[in-house]
């Protein structure tokens, strides 16, 4: 059975258990989703479920991608994403929407985390940064030297360095689903999840459970 959604973050807001403790809880907007595409071993050599989501207006979506979806009759669909399943879990045409997931069940959200543009090594890795004292003047939050020997005579690939910070596919795992709401297409899971809000989001099935 497919266990995969597309779906936009709505927000952050909190619930109470039977215990009455304060819960942190951010909800998502989850489906409904199309299945665009049926992939097979025989013809694609991989089995996998291309998922459709957010309508649009016809005029944003080219040819080819209103092509794809006219196929099985669909509307114009802003997203696409696959998901790796056995083969004869869904059909094409299918609508996928929340209810195949539970509370109580735990999934992996994927989704871009928000830029924070260029930064330095001591916002971007938590380094400790010179000596603030003993005539420093201009190396308070430096990251130090980063030369090997002269042996080595280079910098390895990989060094932590100021960059780019953010903006980066992230895969929060192991989130407790603690909502299930059909009507609206809301679910809810346990903790937080990446990006803004209204970023995309997968939901997919905890591989680590």
């Amino acid at each position: 059975m497919l266990k995969g959604l597309i779906g936009k973050k709505i927000g952050m807001t909190q619930i109470f258990d039977d215990n009455g403790a304060a819960v942190p809880v951010t909800l998502i907007e989850a489906g409904p989703c199309y299945v665009t595409q049926v992939r097979t071993i025989e013809n694609d050599s991989y089995s996998a479920v291309q998922l459709g989501f957010s309508e649009t207006k016809p005029k944003r979506l080219t040819g080819g991608q209103l092509g794809h979806l006219k196929r099985n009759d669909m509307p114009p669909l802003r997203f696409l994403r696959e998901f790796r399943t056995k083969e004869g879990s869904v059909s094409e045409g299918d609508q996928i929407t929340v209810e195949i997931f539970s509370v109580g069940e735990f999934v992996d959200v994927i989704g871009t985390s928000k830029g924070k543009g260029f930064a330095g090594v001591v916002k971007r890795y938590g380094f400790a940064g010179g000596p603030k004292t003993h005539g420093q003047s201009d190396r308070q939050r430096a990251p130090g030297s980063i030369g090997a020997t002269s042996g080595t005579a280079r910098v390895f690939p990989g060094k932590r360095m100021p960059g780019r910070m953010g903006n980066e596919r992230v895969t929060a795992q192991n989130l407790k689903v603690v909502l299930v709401d059909a009507e609206r297409n809301l679910i809810g899971v346990r903790g937080s999840v990446p990006g803004a809000k209204g970023g995309l989001l997968e939901i997919k099935e905890a591989r680590k459970q």
